[in-house]
Order: structure tokens, then sequence, then C-alpha cells
């Protein structure tokens, strides 16, 4: 099996995309964060004395999505055109689900970009929310969709 991400020498390498098109790439990550249900209220509410979990979370996340190739090394630095981050409460679970759709025009994905930024937002929501619950579980970090490049389209099914 020819690995990409090693090369001739069996040495770490970075995937040499220069001949590969430009094109419009897209990718759709989400995850999820479970609390008790006093951490879940002090977030609807308002009323963590850290501050706002939500918007807090989001900005983490974009942040995320801008820098992952500072973070995980074979990755390459993107052109990000777009980021959003949405953060979605699931009262009966007393949970948030996280979801970060990153668009580029590029030689490479950006499925990186979206998981990274998910779990960034994720792990914000636990550190602002920690001095109430510190059994909070992130879970179910996943790609749900991705589009553009060699590979084509995928969709979670």
């Amino acid at each position: 099996m020819n690995l990409t991400h090693l090369n001739h020498n069996n040495n770490p390498t970075m995937v040499d995309v220069s001949t590969k098109d430009n094109t419009s790439r897209e990718a759709l990550a989400s995850g999820k964060i479970t609390m008790s249900k006093a951490a879940f209220l002090a977030v609807i509410e308002n009323t963590n004395k850290k501050g706002p979990v939500i918007q807090t979370a989001v900005i983490a996340a974009i942040m995320a999505a801008k820098n992952t190739s500072q973070i995980i090394p074979m990755c390459h630095p993107l052109f990000i055109s777009k980021v959003n981050v949405d953060i979605i409460p699931l009262e009966a679970e007393c949970a948030f689900r996280v979801e970060s759709l990153v668009k580029c025009e590029g030689k490479t994905g950006v499925e990186m970009e979206a998981l990274h930024s998910v779990s960034v937002g994720l792990l914000t929501i636990y550190d602002m929310l920690k001095a109430i619950d510190k059994s909070m579980v992130i879970s179910d970090i996943c790609l749900e969709s991705k589009s553009g490049g060699k590979s084509g389209d995928y969709k979670r099914a």
C-alpha cells in the first residue's frame, strides 16, 4: 500500500497538491456535548459566571477552522471563504449540538477544518461550564457531508 503521508524514505511528508485543480470545497461536521440540567440551564438562561457560552463557543469554533493547519501537522493552510457555526440546544438530552460548515476554493478539502471547528467549539463549552459540571461528555464528532474535489461528494447515511 502506498501511504500518502510518507515519502520514499518512510518519513512523514505533506501531500503534494500542486497539480490538483482549484475547486469549490465544502464540509459539514457535527458533535454533541451532554451535561447536567444545571449546566444546561446556565447556558439557556445566560447565567454562567464566565459569560455567554454559545457566542464564545461560536467564535472559538470559527478561529479553530481558520487555524487547523497550525494544529494538525499534515493539513495544508487554506484560504477559507466561509465558516458558519450553529449551536443547537437539545433540551430533552440536556445537550448542545455543534455544527460547522466550512467552504473554500482550493486544491484540498476542508473536512479537517470542519471537524477541528466542531471539536474546539465543544471544548470551549466544556471549559466555560466545568465549574458547574465536570462530568460533561463530548461525543459523536463526525463528518456529516462534503463536496468538491477528486473524491466527489459524501453524505453520512
